[in-house]
């Protein structure tokens, strides 16, 4: 019964991932007045606008460079037998680049396009920098939030740090991707949202100082304020609107992974709700909804979502999660007899 419902927490977690990334596509990178002119109000798959140059390349409920990402990560993850292993992670990503011809299209962050053009030249890992802000790291971690169990701390950063650095070894984006996981593995054991929550500036606190390269701000107080601006908001429209002011809803670490956090607790960890609301922000819509819809796909289950989302996302997008998640399973357990 455990391993069922841990099957159903990761599935959660996988499509969550999807849900979010798809359903928040065709807005991505657009200011919050220019979602509402040109949408109304998002609710359903929709293609990406001709005039979005990040969104065009893809059709209804078509996941973006978020999920295919996350999906190499998950792919390296099976290879590894659960270990992370970032030359395959890399290679992974890059197989993907490649065949979507993603250096020439408006697709990868600054951070990841740098890394991996420098990868590509047979530049290793180890002797990257890679100390870029933005979310890459943080977008795709939500596998390996499956695989990992929550405890010990340290190793749970330090395997996050693996995994971010073929594109992203930063203070802030490590921690950022640590805070994602790590949400969503608490989830997958059964912890609830008021747990986790409560937790999670303190776990974001220890994952950026554990190495400094940067002068950002901190993401403890970042996902403090995301949580206030919440409880202080009346209604979802305020809300929204506040935290697409104060916390911020673009691509750097620092805004979009407490606002994921703030829309998993303006939802009530409905992934449905979650996915709509990440999708009518603006800003990074997509790399938000991705993350944000994960975790309330961990914490509520696949039983949680609308058929109708599943059934499109499935038939656009024919990937077998089942298959991933009876591998991540196997994985978690064999983590939790290291430890």
């Amino acid at each position: 019964m455990q391993s069922q419902t841990q099957k159903n927490r990761m599935l959660g977690a996988l499509y969550g991932q999807m849900l979010g990334d798809a359903l928040g596509m065709p807005s991505e990178l657009w200011p919050r007045e220019r979602v509402k002119k040109h949408f109304g109000w998002i609710d359903r798959f929709l293609d990406g606008p001709a005039e979005n140059n990040a969104a065009c390349y893809f059709t209804a409920a078509q996941f973006t460079d978020d999920t295919s990402m996350a999906l190499a990560l998950a792919d390296a993850l099976v290879e590894a037998n659960g270990a992370v292993v970032p030359e395959l992670i890399a290679r992974n990503v890059i197989r993907w680049v490649d065949s979507f011809d993603a250096f020439n299209k408006n697709i990868l962050g600054p951070s990841s396009k740098l890394a991996l053009a420098e990868q590509k030249k047979g530049v290793a890992i180890d002797t990257l920098e890679n100390n870029g802000v933005t979310n890459g790291a943080a977008m795709r971690v939500s596998p390996l939030g499956c695989v990992l169990p929550s405890a010990p701390l340290e190793q749970f950063c330090q395997q996050v740090w693996l995994a971010s650095s073929p594109t992203h070894k930063s203070d802030i984006a490590v921690a950022g991707a640590v805070v994602i996981a790590w949400a969503v593995s608490k989830a997958i054991e059964g912890a609830s949202w008021s747990e986790i929550r409560l937790a999670l500036p303190d776990v974001a606190r220890y994952a950026q100082t554990r190495r400094s390269t940067t002068f950002s701000a901190s993401l403890a107080a970042r996902i403090e304020l995301a949580f206030d601006v919440i409880h202080k908001s009346t209604g979802t429209e305020e809300a929204s609107e506040r935290v697409y002011q104060l916390v911020g809803a673009g691509v750097s670490t620092i805004e979009s992974v407490p606002a994921a956090l703030a829309m998993v607790e303006l939802a009530g960890t409905c992934p449905n709700q979650c996915a709509i609301l990440c999708a009518n922000l603006g800003g990074d819509t997509d790399t938000i909804g991705a993350m944000a819809t994960a975790i309330c796909g961990a914490l509520q289950g696949i039983e949680a979502f609308k058929a109708d989302y599943l059934d499109e996302l499935k038939r656009v997008n024919p990937t077998d999660m089942a298959g991933y998640a009876d591998a991540f399973i196997r994985f978690r357990q064999q983590w939790q007899e290291v430890v």
